[in-house]
C-alpha cells in the first residue's frame, strides 16, 4: 500500500511539471509567434506618440496608457502571427526563422491564425475603447503588412515601401489616441517613422542577404549589396534628418521642439548618417549591422528627446 501511494505522488509530481512545462512552451511560443521584442520596441513608439499627445485639453490618464500599451502589442503581435502563417513555408528555408513555432512544427497553422485573428479582434476592440481613429489606424496597419507587405516581399524590392506605412502608424498611433485628431502632428510623426524604415531595413536586408536569398525575399533596392544601395541608405537617412528636424520650424501644429531639443535630434541623425556613409565605403554586413543598431539606437533617443524636451519646457 504504502509503494503504491509513493508512484502516485511521483506521478502527481510528473503531471505537474509537464503542465509547467506545457504552460512555459506555450509562453515562449506565444513570445515567439507574436515576436515579443519587435513589439515592445515598436510599443514604446505608440507610448511616446501618446506621452507627445497629452496637453491640458488631452490629460494624461494611466488607463488610456494601458489600454493602449496592450491593444497596440495585440495590433503588433497579430500582424507577425499572421505574417508567420503566410510565411511558414519561406521561415522553413532560413536558417533565421525555421525555428519559429509553425515552421518547426510545434504550433499548427490553424492554431497561430487562431491566435493571429482574435489578437486582432481584441486589439482592434481596445483601442476602439479609446477612439475609433485609433482602432481604424490599427486595423490598417494589420491589413497593409499582412496582405500587401508580407507577399510584396518575394516579388520585389518594393515591398520595404509598402511596408514601411504599417511601420509608421505606431509612433501616429499614439498621438491619435491621446488627442483623438489625425492633423499636422500626428503625420509629422508618421513622417519621421516613415523615412526612418528604410535605412533600418535595408541594413537588415544587407546583413542577411543570403539568408533573404534563399527563400527569395528581395529587400535591397538594387536588389544587390552595392553602392547603388548604399546610396539610398544615405539620401533615406537624410530624409529622415529632414523630418525629424520639422518641429523645431514651427509649422507642425501642436508638436514642437526647441531649439536645443534640435540641435540633439540634428546630432543624433549626423551619428546614423556616419554609419550610413560608413555602409557605402565598406559595404560590408559588419557595417550594415552597425548601421542597423544605431538606427534602432536613433529612433527610440529622438523619441525620448521630444518626450524630454516637451515636459521640461
Amino acid at each position: 500500500m504504502h509503494h503504491s501511494k509513493k508512484n502516485r505522488q511521483t506521478t502527481t509530481v510528473l503531471n505537474a511539471t509537464q503542465n509547467t512545462l506545457s504552460l512555459k512552451s506555450i509562453f515562449l511560443d506565444f513570445k515567439e509567434i507574436t515576436k515579443a521584442g519587435l513589439a515592445i520596441s515598436v510599443l514604446f513608439s505608440s507610448i511616446a506618440g501618446y506621452l507627445l499627445g497629452v496637453n491640458d485639453e488631452h490629460p494624461f490618464q494611466w488607463s488610456v496608457l494601458a489600454v493602449l500599451s496592450i491593444g497596440g502589442y495585440c495590433m503588433v503581435g497579430a500582424s507577425n502571427a499572421f505574417n508567420q502563417v503566410i510565411e511558414k513555408d519561406i521561415d522553413a528555408l532560413m536558417d533565421r526563422t525555421k525555428n519559429r513555432p509553425v515552421p518547426s512544427g510545434r504550433m499548427s497553422p490553424k492554431t497561430a491564425l487562431f491566435v493571429a485573428s482574435l489578437l486582432t479582434i481584441i486589439g482592434v476592440a481596445l483601442l476602439y475603447t479609446i477612439n475609433a481613429k485609433s482602432a481604424m489606424f490599427a486595423a490598417i496597419s494589420i491589413f497593409l503588412y499582412t496582405s500587401v507587405y508580407t507577399p510584396l516581399k518575394t516579388v520585389t524590392s518594393l515591398s520595404v515601401f509598402v511596408g514601411a506605412f504599417p511601420g509608421a502608424i505606431p509612433f501616429m498611433l499614439g498621438w491619435v489616441a491621446a488627442t483623438g485628431e489625425f492633423g499636422i502632428e500626428a503625420g509629422t510623426l508618421f513622417l519621421i517613422q516613415f523615412f526612418w524604415q528604410f535605412p533600418h531595413f535595408w541594413a537588415i536586408g544587407w546583413f542577411l542577404y543570403e539568408d533573404y536569398e534563399k527563400a527569395g525575399i528581395f529587400m535591397l533596392p538594387t536588389g544587390r549589396k552595392d553602392k547603388g544601395t548604399a546610396l539610398q541608405v544615405i539620401l533615406y537617412t537624410v530624409w529622415l534628418i529632414i523630418a525629424s528636424l520639422l518641429p523645431v520650424l514651427g509649422y507642425t501644429g501642436q508638436l514642437f521642439i526647441t531649439p536645443i531639443a534640435a540641435i540633439l535630434v540634428f546630432l543624433l541623425g549626423l551619428w546614423m548618417l556616419f554609419f550610413a556613409v560608413r555602409l557605402y565605403q565598406l559595404r560590408t554586413p559588419k557595417a550594415a549591422r552597425t548601421l542597423m543598431l544605431v538606427s534602432v539606437s536613433y529612433i527610440s533617443l529622438l523619441q525620448i528627446v521630444f518626450i524630454v524636451d516637451k515636459f521640461l519646457r
